[in-house]
């Protein structure tokens, strides 16, 4: 997916470690979603779970219809920097989270129709001063992910309402229902979710105002349907006669970044060690949790070439380890590696475990050369969330 050559950029104007960001590429991106929405009619938000990076909210705003966030901290965020709706949906809401989301969110999903029914009294009082739409994320337990850690829908989620849970006698004051099953997906499974949606939950469709497909939609993927996609939308936005919304978040930082690392140490046991100043756990966890296998550029698998060696990160937790690979020469400490394609679910999950340094971010622009260190982290970062 790194349709940037990062090859063009000069790594030691680099701090190390840095997550790099071509804005060329995050416009890109946002092209391709803005011409669907305007295909399909459909309204896009930029998820910030998966790419929060506010920097280029002024950028993203040009594009899309606004945001969607996991809780109060995300939502302000869109509210403060992005502009455009502000959508936020949470597995439970606390009461004071809630209070202050009730000021200033356009849409608040609720995950359970006992919270939309206890925080009534906020919501009426709210609703007083402001008009707020309100939904219930269904589930509708149709799974299409490979990976149970990532399946919302799979048995037993604490994630949406099934059917057999849905009291259809407590829908006044819901304008709109929400779904999410995919990650990173094309359209297909979309389309699937969206007949499981229409057989259960169809009956229920023509009372509401709009419908959110949720997010995982790898929009921007070059093998994606889109053709198939914005069809879907029309057909489905004139049965219902609703507004469709999408919530798409790695398909706006796709093929956008990188992680620039530098070698620490070498050494031996039974494989070749390299130490990196980055880290699996602290900057790339899905890397463990998914898991995957990262690429870095000019490397291959194990033995591909003749240099292999076992990349690890800094910390002390034994299981901080990247990945095995191979080089076309020995590795020296003070090089510099890149790993590829990380933008979304990177930035948003970083942490400082062992005092572990936060990556640096920065903006490049891939046409023009230019290089925006934007943040350094240093120890106050680290002191201050601790106490």
């Amino acid at each position: 997916m790194q349709f940037t050559d990062f090859g063009k950029l000069d790594l030691s104007r680099l701090p190390s470690p840095c997550f790099v960001v071509d804005e060329v590429a995050v416009e890109r991106n946002l092209t391709i979603l803005k011409s669907v929405a305007d295909a399909s009619g459909a309204k896009i938000l930029a998820a910030l779970k998966a790419f929060s990076m506010w920097h280029l909210a002024p950028l993203t705003a040009r594009y899309l219809s606004g945001t969607c966030a996991s809780g109060l901290h995300e939502a302000r965020l869109g509210h403060e920097e992005y502009g455009g709706e502000v959508h936020v949906f949470s597995a439970a809401f606390s009461e004071a989270d809630l209070s202050e989301l009730l000021t200033f969110a356009d849409h608040i999903v609720f995950n359970s129709q006992s919270q939309w029914q206890r925080f009534q009294p906020h919501i009426q009082k709210a609703l007083e001063s402001r008009p707020i739409d309100f939904g219930l994320r269904i589930n509708p337990e149709h799974s299409e992910g490979t990976t149970p850690i990532y399946d919302p829908c799979a048995p037993g989620s604490r994630l949406g309402i099934p059917l057999s849970q849905l009291d259809e006698s407590m829908l006044d004051g819901i304008s709109g229902l929400h779904f999410h099953t995919l990650c990173e997906q094309n359209f297909a499974p979309l389309s699937r979710t969206l007949d499981a949606v229409e057989e259960k939950f169809g009956h229920l469709l023509p009372q509401m105002k709009w419908v959110n497909f949720g997010g995982g939609h790898h929009i921007t993927a070059p093998d994606y349907d889109r053709d198939g996609l914005i069809a879907r939308i029309k057909a489905f936005s004139a049965k219902y006669d609703v507004q469709v919304y999408l919530e798409p978040g790695e398909a706006v930082a796709i093929g956008t970044g990188v992680l620039v690392s530098e070698v620490l140490d070498i050494s031996w046991n039974q494989v070749n060690q390299a130490i990196l100043d980055t880290s699996a756990t602290c900057h790339m966890p899905d890397t463990l949790e998914m898991p995957y296998r990262p690429d870095i550029t000019g490397a291959g698998e194990a033995d591909e070439y003749p240099h292999t060696y076992r990349l690890g990160g800094l910390t002390c937790l034994s299981g901080d380890i990247i990945s095995d690979y191979s080089f076309s020469e020995p590795l020296q400490v003070g090089q510099r590696l890149m790993f590829e394609d990380m933008s979304h679910y990177t930035m948003v999950k970083t942490s400082t475990f062992n005092g572990t340094h936060l990556p640096a971010l920065a903006v490049w622009n891939s046409e023009t050369d230019a290089l925006e260190i934007v943040k350094q982290f240093g120890y106050e970062d680290f002191k201050g969330r601790l106490s």
